[in-house]
């Protein structure tokens, strides 16, 4: 009689631990996250200490060139590509003011009401060179030598120092820029101990009849994961960019770095697909708490056992995908066998959750089967299992530059619309939200298909 108390206790101790394993890696990753911290701080206090000196011996720059150390710390970018890129428009916006404001002063006087066309003429011509973010760098140059009493000192100073400034910054990224792929690396390995540890905890939950209450926390949980997927996809962005134009880029093969990239990307989808058939899983499992009939998918303890296994084996192979994918693409034969082991096993014990999962009409009645949900459980275990499988990674001898790009670009509509991302790297449309689940129509089908043992 006390069994059932006894197994919501144990539950109750796996929730707690889970949650604290959940808080412990945040509390140790703040000293991982320092160095990163003060690796930055270092990049450009140098960088822009370096522009100061160097703008003090150019003898054309003003007496305080503090706008040559201010011009580096806002071309200095994580990347080649991007401070080169920053540079060049700070560079345009500058000289576009500056001979603005030169051209106007030599017509007419200072007065208030110049000013104001002055800097509505400014925008404008900013506008036109589509200046981004560095659009206001065209009025703040225009009135800056618009108002100096010396027009000429004024603007050539001020040119002189941006020049500068954006010289010692494009220096400072080519000898700080570096490969962004350990980050992207790191991702993708704790993306698949967060969708195993999920997986885990379901495992655990359905040793006893679950309520809704602990379904839904298993969904809200799912979903969260999505905002890890794109901070994921992000990492990855950024080590994509991080090659582009960096001198460390053409020290590796031709084919390395691709094949590297496009093989974390490719684990990220595989993890991402997972995610959302996890969730489609839970969904279906809170369907199944509002069944009070025995027909209920969890409220039989053989269905739910059996579950239990195949999930608690999904969660042993995604940790060993994630170690996996941190060996691509030249990979692991150790690593490869054991994942295709236990993919097999988790085949095996798939097929025994069909067997309890298949309607028995003569048990439950003819109308009270409840064959939708139990076709959904097995189709959204299935689809778990099938995306782990190798098949779907790339090997290095096939992989070259012309296809990264194009999956860098199909990608690419992970992204909001609201994110800050180069031109040629902007998404198409934003990424549609996740589904609840498949529809209820695509369900039978795939259920019988799966029932009757296919492979």
């Amino acid at each position: 009689m006390r069994l059932p108390y006894l197994a919501e206790l144990r539950l109750d101790h796996r929730r707690a631990a889970s949650r604290l394993t959940a808080e412990l890696p945040g509390l140790a990753g703040l000293t991982h996250r320092a160095r990163p911290t003060a690796a930055y701080v270092a990049r450009l206090t140098t960088t822009a200490t370096a522009a100061y000196l160097v703008a003090l011996m150019v003898p054309a720059g003003t007496h305080r060139p503090v706008l040559a150390p201010l011009t580096a710390l806002l071309v200095l970018q994580a990347s080649v590509y991007q401070t080169l890129r920053a540079g060049l428009k700070k560079v345009a916006g500058v000289t576009a003011g500056v001979l603005v404001a030169v051209c106007l002063s030599e017509l007419v006087p200072y007065t208030w009401w110049l000013l104001g066309l002055l800097i509505a003429g400014a925008l404008v011509v900013g506008r036109a060179l589509r200046l981004g973010d560095d659009l206001l760098e065209v009025p703040i140059s225009a009135m800056l030598i618009f108002s100096a009493t010396t027009h000429k000192a004024a603007a050539d100073g001020r040119v002189v120092d941006t020049l500068v400034g954006t010289a010692v910054g494009l220096v400072g990224g080519l000898v700080f820029g570096r490969l962004r792929t350990h980050p992207a690396r790191e991702g993708v390995a704790d993306l698949a101990g967060r969708l195993a540890g999920l997986l885990g905890q379901l495992a655990d939950g359905l040793r006893i009849v679950p309520d809704h209450a602990t379904a839904a926390e298993w969904q809200d949980q799912a979903s969260a994961l999505y905002g890890e997927i794109e901070q994921v996809d992000d990492a990855l962005r950024q080590a994509e960019e991080s090659a582009r134009l960096n001198p460390r880029a053409l020290i590796l093969p031709s084919d390395e770095l691709p094949a590297y990239e496009v093989a974390l990307r490719t684990g990220l989808e595989s993890l991402e697909h997972s995610a959302l058939y996890l969730r489609g899983l839970t969904r279906s499992i809170i369907d199944s708490t509002r069944v009070t009939s025995e027909a209920s998918p969890v409220r039989d303890a053989e269905t739910r056992a059996r579950l239990a296994d195949v999930l608690g084996q999904l969660a042993i192979a995604i940790r060993t995908y994630g170690r996996l994918v941190q060996t691509l693409p030249t990979g692991d034969t150790a690593v490869e066998s054991q994942l295709a082991a236990q993919l097999a096993q988790t085949h095996h014990k798939q097929d025994q959750l069909a067997a309890a999962l298949e309607p028995d009409a003569a048990k439950h009645g003819s109308d009270k089967t409840e064959w939708p949900l139990r076709g959904e459980i097995l189709a959204h275990v299935d689809r778990i299992r099938t995306g782990l499988r190798m098949v779907s990674f790339p090997r290095q001898d096939h992989v070259h530059q012309r296809p990264l790009r194009q999956e860098a670009g199909r990608t690419a509509t992970r992204r909001h619309g609201d994110r800050h991302v180069a031109a040629d790297h902007r998404p198409a449309s934003p990424r549609p939200p996740l589904p609840d689940r498949p529809p209820r129509a695509a369900v039978p089908a795939e259920a019988r298909t799966t029932f009757s043992g296919e492979k």
